[in-house]
């Protein structure tokens, strides 16, 4: 398994909780608003995993008591097939584990809820739950994909973990109306956070000139999709 960077403390990844950052090199989806292009794809440049496997257990060894989980993110890290051996030896030192996913793979993650191995998820929504306008948030969708996307929400919606559904809020690619269209889909859902689109870095340069909602349009968004989930939360650049 690649690792592509690791962070060594954050507050805000974790609600509640002191965390380190794992992330991931490979997603199987193409955002053009993805802020985190450098992850995408593998090249001559970030061909060798940034940080081994066995540095992160020594980091983790030695910051624990200080720690109190690790959030592992990508890219997409339900591609790779030996992240649960990863999870089990992190949960194995002790420490909680949130896992960020895009939810195109619900296999591993039934695999790793039922061996208990998350303690919490944060799953992408990208655009109302039709193939047309998800494919098109996305970049590129299979079919296959969009259904075990509709497949994760689901899981996730009987589980008892905890659990967050985001959405990255792009003007050309969702309107008010869509992010009301995804709330009531996840009517009663425990955390709906809205995350204000970030132009400063995005895969497809084009967006670079994409204009973000003001907070104020942000505010009345999250207004539209309050009444169908039980928090939402607005996140702004």
């Amino acid at each position: 398994m690649e690792f592509a960077g690791l962070v060594t403390q954050t507050l805000v990844d974790y609600p509640g909780e002191i965390a380190a950052i794992l992330f991931t090199r490979g997603c199987n989806i193409r955002c053009p608003f993805c802020h985190n292009p450098h992850l995408l794809v593998r090249t001559s440049r970030n061909a060798e995993p940034s940080v081994t496997m066995q540095e992160i257990e020594d980091f983790l060894q030695e910051h624990k008591g200080f720690l109190d989980a690790v959030v592992i993110t990508g890219g997409e890290p339900t591609l790779h097939p030996d992240l649960p051996d990863v999870i089990r030896i992190i949960k194995g030192m002790g420490y909680l584990v949130k896992l960020d996913s895009n939810g195109t793979n619900p296999v591993m993650l039934q695999q790793l809820m039922e061996e208990q191995l998350l303690d919490y998820v944060a799953m992408d929504i990208k655009a109302p739950l039709d193939y047309r306008k998800y494919s098109n948030a996305c970049g590129k969708l299979s079919t296959e994909d969009f259904f075990n996307i509709r497949s994760s929400v689901n899981l996730l919606m009987n589980s008892s973990l905890q659990v967050e559904f985001r959405t990255t809020i792009v003007p050309p690619l969702h309107t008010p109306e869509d992010i009301e269209d995804i709330a009531k889909y996840i009517k009663g859902a425990p955390l709906y956070t809205l995350q204000q689109f970030n132009p400063s870095v995005t895969w497809d340069a084009a967006y670079g000139d994409v204009a973000p909602y003001s907070k104020e349009e942000m505010q009345a968004i999250a207004d539209l999709a309050a009444p169908y989930v039980k928090s939402i939360r607005i996140v702004n650049i």
